[in-house]
Formats: structure tokens, C-alpha cells, sequence
């Protein structure tokens, strides 16, 4: 058997902890009653400046009476299209206990056509949320003047 050189320090470990924080009581936090009450919270948490210029992808984070915890930004690309890392959206998810989720993201040139590229992130969150038990209840394509919603359109 190897023995371990005075030099490692195999101790020094990081500790991780996981906390969930916030300032907004439970009773005052916004109710996601259909899609369009998300794209009306989705919509004012975007910045103007940045919806039609460049593509962004976000999720809401909800609680099991559909409130709202938190959004989280996952990405911002650029003026046809953002990377989708599903392990932002899980590790956002869990940190805040989310037991749902709506994903969102932005046409700068304001098409609300859903992308095969679109269908396929879409996909494959829904099946990586099954497996951790957070369900995928939406997915909105957002622009100024309207939105799409995957869930409304039996595409999800």
C-alpha cells in the first residue's frame, strides 16, 4: 500500500452547504395560474434593452402551489441563439427546493416559431426533471408583443 507523503494535504477538503434564501414572505410571493400570468412575470423581470437584441433563456422556480421562488437566469447568447446547460437549470432547481419549473427564452428578431432546437432543450429537460422529480410545466418563447407557449400548444 502507498502511503501519502507528508506534502499532500488529503484532509483539506471543501465543506459544501446548501442554503436557500429570501426576503419575500410566502404569502406576497406571485401565484403562476396559467401562461399567461408567467409571461407577464417573466416579462417585466427582462430587460428591455436586451429582449430584441440578444437571445437569453430563464427559468421561474416554483414552489408545489405554483408560486413563485426565484428566476434564474441560465444564458445570454447572441442574436440567433444561447447554449442551454441543464445542470444550471437543475442545480438552480434544486438549491431553491423548486418542485417545478417554467423555462423561457427570447427571439430577438420576434418570431414566436418554436425551433427544432427549441423542441429538443425542451425535451430534454422534461426527461432530466422526471428523473429528479421537478416538473417542467412550461416552456414561453417571449417577445415585447406576445408570447408561445409550449404546454398551451400540447407540445410540451
Amino acid at each position: 500500500m502507498e502511503k501519502l507523503s507528508k506534502t499532500e494535504n488529503w484532509l483539506a477538503v471543501s465543506e459544501i452547504q446548501l442554503s436557500y434564501r429570501t426576503s419575500v414572505r410566502t404569502s406576497e410571493r406571485p401565484k403562476i395560474s396559467s401562461s399567461a400570468s408567467a409571461y407577464q412575470i417573466l416579462l417585466h423581470a427582462w430587460n428591455p434593452d436586451n429582449i430584441e437584441f440578444v437571445e437569453q433563456f430563464k427559468i421561474l422556480l416554483m414552489n408545489k402551489g405554483n408560486k413563485v421562488l426565484g428566476i434564474y437566469e441560465v444564458s445570454t447568447g447572441g442574436i440567433s441563439g444561447t447554449v442551454v446547460d441543464l445542470r444550471l437549470i437543475f442545480a438552480a432547481a434544486l438549491k431553491a427546493n423548486a418542485t417545478g419549473i417554467i423555462m423561457a427564452h427570447n427571439h430577438p428578431s420576434g418570431n414566436l416559431t418554436a425551433s427544432e432546437a427549441d423542441r429538443d432543450i425542451t425535451r430534454k429537460v422534461s426527461q432530466a426533471g422526471k428523473l429528479l422529480d421537478i416538473a417542467v410545466l412550461d416552456h414561453l418563447i417571449i417577445s415585447p408583443e406576445g408570447y408561445y407557449s409550449f404546454a398551451d400548444q400540447g407540445a410540451l
